[in-house]
């Protein structure tokens, strides 16, 4: 729950004289940093801060009693708060055209997990999520929002995977499979920003944000080849395992061992 707190701009202290009062109300500095086991003083600094930030009252008396506001009132303040200053920067720093476009580099798992986040709450008509099943629950939720407000999901996984949204298509893993040097993803939102990557194995994890249309055409047209073959393969299981084997064996090899090729 400190977390959280802290998310709503609180330090660590506060937060944790934000939870005292919380489960007691009415008690003073001294009773405060008791139940915290931190300094007085460092307390009652922690509380001027936190009455400055509107999210306890005190009482007048001898000595001074604290009280929380109640969270569901800290939230509502907090989120009009943030609505009009939202609303001031969009208009006043909206972003410059761009004659050409960028690409971005994320390093390390937390930063790919805020940035794709970012994408997804940003999102308007339509997200393409690619993901090893091992990596679903970093965009799930962001996904799950995302279906709520009325945004069209697809989420593509490699492996079974357990998940509440609405639109799944699971590519199945033999347990032949080969471990990859690296869980690679991708993202595309309203066909317009993307975002290409890879979490686990030997590399670090990392990925290129952009919005390149070449990037995003290539999604899309990976995307599409994806739905023909889930549909193809729906349709003709049969005829194409005779044909060309389980999981395609049979052309993998004439590619792979007749022709030579590197795959």
């Amino acid at each position: 729950m400190i977390e959280h707190l802290k998310l709503l701009g609180l330090s660590d202290l506060e937060a944790r004289c934000y939870l005292a009062l919380h489960d007691e109300a009415g008690i003073s500095g001294y009773e405060v940093a008791k139940r915290v086991s931190v300094s007085r003083t460092n307390v009652y600094a922690a509380l001027r801060s936190l009455l400055e930030k509107g999210i306890i009252r005190q009482t007048e008396a001898d000595p001074v009693l604290y009280d929380a506001v109640p969270i569901q009132e800290v939230v509502r303040y907090l989120q009009s708060s943030f609505d009009l200053t939202a609303k001031t920067l969009i208009k006043e720093l909206s972003a410059p055209p761009r004659s050409n476009p960028s690409f971005y580099n994320w390093q390390g798992a937390d930063a790919l997990q805020t940035a794709l986040h970012r994408m997804i709450a940003n999102a308007r008509e339509m997200v393409i999520a690619d993901f090893f099943a091992e990596d679903v629950p970093v965009v799930e939720q962001a996904l799950l929002q995302a279906e709520e407000r009325g945004v069209t999901v697809v989420l593509i996984s490699l492996g079974e995977v357990a998940t509440r949204l609405t639109q799944l298509f699971v590519h199945k893993r033999g347990d032949d499979w080969p471990d990859a040097e690296a869980r690679k993803f991708s993202l595309l939102c309203d066909s317009q920003t993307a975002m290409l990557g890879s979490f686990g194995g030997a590399i670090k994890p990392a990925a290129l944000e952009t919005t390149h249309p070449a990037v995003a055409a290539m999604l899309k047209n990976a995307f599409y080849h994806d739905m023909l073959m889930q549909r193809i393969e729906a349709d003709f299981k049969d005829e194409l395992t005779e044909k060309y084997g389980e999981h395609y064996e049979k052309l993998l090899h004439h590619f792979v061992h007749e022709k030579g090729w590197k795959l």
